[in-house]
């Protein structure tokens, strides 16, 4: 694995991770949780500005001297997003990041990653087990799966692998009741072993359904 042209090292500088819950240490402010992602060696002044950049980023300049404890989940997800991207990232791992959120709370998220990533662009690699999320975010999903047991050779027991690999279609940010990703959502869950349904309630599956009022 490579960045920019050179290896990946065991503990890369050049990655940032943002995790399921947002790890923010409880007796730091956001200000100094979020300054925790700088580089070794930044200087205070220019660490400073950076972390004051990034809170305004993310909405949180008013929240800076905040304990963790006075803001809300989303906040505090935000708060830890901002000190991912502190080091300026050549590759950012999100692992469910929105995951713990409420919807409502989890779609505004989405919306900010995307501003956040149009701003300071980096390579993002998300694992998420939510469709949606993954068509609105992405332009490649990659969908895992259970490795059949016949290719495993017997040799050891079966694991994951690649099920299917999707380029979704479209600028960001997307419409979310496209029909060209309706359709990729369906192909996504099928793939997930999700039945989409279709003859439920006697309604065809190729049957378009009439818009309110009926």
């Amino acid at each position: 694995m490579q960045i920019d042209g050179s290896a990946v090292t065991d503990f890369d500088t050049r990655c940032a991770v943002g995790f399921q819950e947002p790890r923010l240490l409880p007796w730091r402010t956001v200000a100094d949780n979020v300054a925790l992602g700088l580089p070794r060696g930044t200087a205070r002044d220019a660490g400073r500005a950076r972390v004051a950049e990034l809170l305004e980023l993310v909405g949180l300049t008013t929240f800076a001297e905040h304990r963790p404890s006075a803001i809300s989940g989303g906040m505090a997800q935000r708060a830890s997003l901002a000190r991912a991207l502190a080091r300026k990232p050549g590759v950012l791992l999100l692992d469910e990041p929105f995951g713990a959120l409420d919807a409502l709370t989890r779609l505004k998220m989405q919306d900010l990653l995307l501003d956040v990533h149009a701003a300071a662009p980096t390579t993002v690699l998300l694992v998420t087990h939510d469709v949606d999320e993954a068509l609105q975010l992405a332009d490649r999903i990659i969908l895992l799966g259970q490795e059949p047991a016949a290719t495993a050779g017997g040799a050891r027991p079966p694991g994951a692998t690649i099920v299917q690999e999707i380029s979704v279609p479209g600028a960001r940010p997307r419409d979310r009741g496209s029909a060209e990703l309706a359709e990729l959502r369906g192909r996504l869950l099928a793939g997930l072993g999700i039945d989409r349904h279709g003859d439920a309630r006697g309604t065809a599956t190729g049957t378009t359904i009439p818009h309110f009022p009926y």
